[in-house]
């Protein structure tokens, strides 16, 4: 399975990228990581994005769907046991995602019902990914 994760403008804050860098490092062990960060005022940029046919591209929202960590493992292990190659989240910047990448998305997800900056967003969905497979895996991580 491969986990792509597109995210709106750059991670640049150094301490979060080092975070961000130690959870991708550990997904690793699971899944392909690919990372795509791209420039927030770039059409051109999005309309080269492609996803791989029948991917899973969720955007990350406030309006999406709230699950707790064991649902978000369950839905991911059931997409893998699926066969679902590819799964696309998109990370928005603090304007969220333009409309023409939003209608893509196959599904929502709410990282949580409080606010936060989209560069800890995107540390949250890694390590909500991270624990997603290491329950998977039975790792003791998760407890």
């Amino acid at each position: 399975m491969k986990i792509c994760l597109v995210m709106l403008g750059k991670t640049r804050r150094a301490e979060i990228r080092a975070l961000l860098g130690d959870y991708l490092e550990r997904i690793r062990r699971f899944a392909e990581v690919q990372v795509t960060e791209l420039r927030e005022d770039s059409a051109a940029s999005l309309r080269k994005l492609k996803f791989e046919p029948g991917a899973a591209v969720v955007l990350l929202d406030a309006d999406g769907k709230d699950q707790s960590s064991a649902h978000f493992a369950a839905w991911l292990g059931a997409a893998r046991d699926r066969g679902v190659r590819e799964i696309v989240f998109l990370c928005g910047a603090a304007e969220g995602f333009p409309d023409e990448l939003r209608r893509r998305a196959t599904s929502k997800l709410s990282l949580s019902s409080l606010t936060f900056s989209h560069e800890l967003a995107r540390v949250m969905l890694a390590e909500q990914l991270y624990r997603a497979f290491a329950a998977l895996a039975g790792h003791p991580y998760p407890k």
